[in-house]
Order: structure tokens, then sequence, then C-alpha cells
């Protein structure tokens, strides 16, 4: 096989971004009418998920808002004027709400980044019209961003990496009742956990993927990083063969409709979804560490972890997981430090051992 960059290959990128782009319309209609120009001036140097999410955070803010600084005033009454008027005790009092607050008639409650990422969003939009003169004051930029926490590191160790694939593979522990649904997904389930742990493929990129993206004659695949850059990965002969497996299922499967890109197909026969992805790795993990949250990204950092212990070269790690910033990738230094933390533990002897005793 060889790549293939065509309008085809990107549908799901496309098909993606427009979904999201009809979400981010609908969104603006509950919001304030400058939010729109905001959104437009940062359109350039923003991915379209990241304007979508900042719709989600704004309107939280904006909601806070409306209830407790503007009463009376509905979210989409509050206008360029009222923001002059948002003081840093009103962002330390918003910043405090969100650890306990009622929205869409659901009680919600966020966590140190989450509210690290709603500040964030507020600051951008009052520096955006701060600097284009439409707002005299920006009291959001004297509020400290909330203390985070180093997250612990969870992976899965080398026994736990071999047995999750040696569960997808033969079912091992599965309930019976799930013996007739794992015969038909076995092949493509261990070609998706294969390839997590064997290349540190993000869900999306693996999601993304389309027939024309695999290349055996080098073992190399075409991926869409985040911001939508292309990047060739290489796989080894063990990722390999799982996909190879795979690929030769479904070209034996008639059912599989001929016009279909997509490398991974779900049940119904057309491009898997990243929830149905997150579900089938919760499965198998639950099997083999069932006190591990294990995601995909879990998987993800198992890999970094691996390839950072067998390299020694953070770079070399950070480039392939497409980490822009090297700093990002310093995570998978954790789980090595505490190996080195236990080989070390009886280097020094605390009592000098007499030459006669044998």
């Amino acid at each position: 096989m060889c790549y293939n960059v065509a309008m085809k290959t990107d549908d799901y990128y496309q098909e993606r971004n427009l979904k999201n782009l009809d979400r981010i319309d609908e969104l603006l209609q509950e919001l304030p009418a400058f939010c729109e120009d905001f959104l437009r001036g940062v359109e350039n140097r923003t991915s379209v998920l990241t304007r979508l999410n900042y719709c989600y955070d704004l309107r939280i803010f904006f909601d806070f808002l409306s209830k407790k600084k503007f009463r009376g005033k509905s979210v989409c009454e509050i206008t360029l004027e009222d923001l002059e008027r948002v003081t840093d005790t009103d962002m330390e009092i918003f910043l405090s709400y969100l650890s306990n607050y009622t929205y869409g008639g659901k009680r919600l409650s966020c966590n140190e980044r989450a509210k690290a990422r709603k500040l964030s969003t507020v600051r951008s939009l009052f520096k955006y019209f701060f600097n284009k003169g439409l707002i005299e004051v920006n009291n959001t930029s004297k509020v400290s961003t909330p203390k985070l926490h180093e997250k612990e590191i969870i992976r899965l160790e080398r026994d736990e990496v071999s047995a999750i694939l040696d569960v997808a593979e033969d079912g091992s522990g599965l309930p019976s009742h799930a013996d007739g649904y794992h015969e038909k997904t076995k092949v493509r389930d261990t070609a998706i956990l294969t390839l997590f742990l064997g290349t540190g493929i993000r869900i999306s990129e693996l999601v993304g993927l389309n027939n024309e993206s695999i290349n055996f004659t080098d073992n190399s695949f075409l991926v869409t990083r985040k911001g939508g850059n292309k990047a060739i990965l290489y796989f080894s002969e063990e990722v390999g063969d799982a996909l190879a497996a795979y690929i030769a299922q479904k070209q034996e499967d008639k059912r599989v409709p001929k016009d279909e890109h997509a490398l991974f197909l779900s049940m119904q026969y057309r491009r898997i979804t990243v929830r149905a992805v997150e579900n089938l790795v919760k499965k198998y993990a639950k099997i083999v560490s069932p006190l591990k949250k294990i995601t995909p990204h879990k998987l993800r950092s198992t890999y970094g972890t691996s390839l950072y212990r067998e390299t020694g070269d953070i770079y070399i790690v950070a480039d392939v997981l497409g980490h822009k910033d090297v700093n990002t990738t310093r995570k998978h230094y954790a789980a090595i430090t505490e190996d080195h933390r236990r080989s070390v533990a009886n280097a020094v002897k605390l009592h000098k051992k007499d030459e006669n005793d044998e």
C-alpha cells in the first residue's frame, strides 16, 4: 500500500470540523453577541476544537455573571461595558463557584485543571477586547492561576502489556455471554491495542486512519496530528503483523463497503468512533488491571515510558509522540525515576561486613 493524500483521506477530519463548527454556531446563540467577534479574531491561531471548548467555558462564565454579578440580566444581554465592571474579586469568586455549581439543572464540579482552563479562556476573551481598545479595564490578569498538582502517572507494567494483548486475542477473562461478540472483533481489537502500545498514537489519530494510511513496504503510516499537520510514523514487525491480520480479515469480509476508506470499522461497518475505542480499551484493561483506570491515553503513556526506558532520549520520545514541547514529555520520567529508586535501594550499606563472615 502507499499513501494517497486525496480529499477522501481527510474526510474524517473535515467532517469532524464541520460538526464542531455547527455546534459553535449553536452555542453562540446562547452567548453575548461580542463572543462571535472574539472567536473570529482568534480563528487563525486556534483549532476548531479549541474554539468549541472556548464556547463551553464561556457559557459557564457568562451564566455565572448573569446569576451572581448582573442579576436580572440574561446572558445575551451582557455587554462589553459590563466586562469592564468585572473585578479580580469577581474572578476569584468565579473560581470558587466552579467547585460546586449548577448548570442546565445538573450539579457540577471542576477540578483544578478544569478551573485553570476556564480561567485561561476568560483571560483570552478579556485580553482580546482590551488589546483591541474595546474595553479599558482587564482585571482577569490580576488573578492567579490555580496551583496544578502533578498527576499520578498511570500506565501498564510490562507483564500487563502482554496480558492485555493475550486477553484481546483469546478472550480469557471475558464473561461467557461475550464470546460471540469477541469472536467477531478479536482481530480488530488486537490490532487497535497493538497499535496503541507499539506506537503511542493518539486516539483521534487512530480513529482517523484510512486504508491508504498504511505502508507495509517500510512499515510506516501517515497520521494527522493535532492542529492538522501530517506526520509519518513507523511501526515494528509485531505491530505490522497485527495490522496485516486485521486488513486481511477485512478484505475477506464481503460486507465491508467498497467505498469505505476507514481503517478501523465498527460492527456496523462504519468508521469506529472514539467512544467505541475507549470502551474496548476499558473492557480489556479491567480484566488485567482492575485497580487502574486505563484509557487510550494511558496506553500512550505506557508506550512513552517504554520508549524512554529503551532509548534514554527524551527528545526522540517527544518527536514520536508528537509533543511540541519536550516538557510535556518529561512526565514519562516519573515511571523511570521510580524504577531507578527501586534499583538503588540496596546500593548503600550501613554496616561494614566482616571479611571473615561468609
